[in-house]
C-alpha cells in the first residue's frame, strides 16, 4: 500500500513530505515524479499509482513543504497564484536537492528515473544538469526549460509540449532546445495543451497522453529499467 514517507534535504537538512508506492510484483526501478505548481493533487497521485502498476517503485516529493507543509491547491486562479508564490520562493537549489534526497531513497536497488509536469517539468532538466545519479529525465512542459536549454545534460532527455498551450510557444521551445541539445528529443503534441498528462483536464487528449507515457517507458527501458524479482 502506498505511503506517505519523510525525506532530508541534504542543502538544508529540511525534512518534507513524499508519496511513495511499491510495485506488488518485479519492479523495474525507481521513479520520481515531479508535481505541477498544485502541490499533491488528484491528477499527480493517479499518475504515481499508474506507473507503480507498471513496475516502478515511485516517490513523489511534496515540493512546497518549506512554504507550506501538505499544500494542495485547486487549478483555478487562487491555485495558480498561490502555486506560482511557492515556486518562486523555493529557488532554482531546493527542489534539486530534494529530488537528490528522492534518488538517493532509490539508488540502492537500480537506475532512478524522473518524470517532471509544468513545474516540474523545468525541474526535471535542471536536475538532469546537476544529479548524476538519474538514469533519464522526461519532462512536461516545463515553461522554463528555454531558459536553461544551456545547461550541460548528465543523462538523456525528453521533452514534451503541447500545441495548444496559450503559455508556451512550442516552436520557438523546441527550436531553443534543439540548437543547444541536438541529441534531445523534443515531441509536440498536436491536440494538446498544457497538463495534457492530466486525465479528464479540458487541454488533455488522451491519444497523447499515452503516446507520452509510452515514449517514456522506452525511454527508460531503453536506459536500464529491468524487471527484478
Amino acid at each position: 500500500m502506498p505511503e506517505m514517507i519523510r525525506l532530508t534535504s541534504a542543502i538544508d537538512g529540511f525534512e518534507f513530505d513524499a508519496w511513495h508506492g511499491k510495485p506488488d510484483g518485479a519492479r523495474k526501478g525507481g521513479l520520481i515524479l515531479i508535481q505541477e505548481i498544485f502541490g499533491l493533487d488528484d491528477y499527480i497521485l493517479e499518475d504515481a499509482r499508474r506507473w507503480v502498476a507498471l513496475g516502478y517503485e515511485v516517490i513523489v516529493p511534496s515540493m512546497f513543504d518549506r512554504q507550506e507543509r501538505g499544500f494542495v491547491a485547486k487549478h483555478d486562479a487562487d491555485g495558480l497564484a498561490i502555486g506560482r508564490k511557492y515556486a518562486g520562493d523555493n529557488g532554482p537549489e531546493n527542489p534539486v536537492a530534494d529530488v537528490k534526497a528522492c534518488v538517493d531513497a532509490l539508488k540502492q536497488d537500480g537506475p532512478v528515473f524522473l518524470i517532471g509536469y509544468c513545474y516540474g517539468g523545468t525541474v526535471a532538466w535542471r536536475a538532469a544538469a546537476r544529479i548524476d545519479e538519474l538514469a533519464a529525465v522526461v519532462s512536461y512542459y516545463g515553461g522554463g526549460v528555454a531558459g536553461i536549454a544551456d545547461m550541460t545534460l548528465k543523462c538523456p532527455v525528453i521533452c514534451n509540449f503541447g500545441r495548444k498551450d496559450a503559455h508556451i510557444p512550442a516552436d520557438d521551445v523546441k527550436a531553443t532546445i534543439k540548437a543547444a541539445h541536438p541529441e534531445v528529443p523534443v515531441y509536440i503534441y498536436e491536440n494538446s495543451g498544457r497538463g495534457f498528462n492530466n486525465d479528464g483536464r479540458p487541454d488533455s487528449d488522451a491519444q497523447d497522453a499515452r503516446l507520452a507515457r509510452v515514449r517514456a517507458a522506452a525511454l527508460f527501458d531503453a536506459c536500464g529499467a529491468v524487471i527484478t524479482p
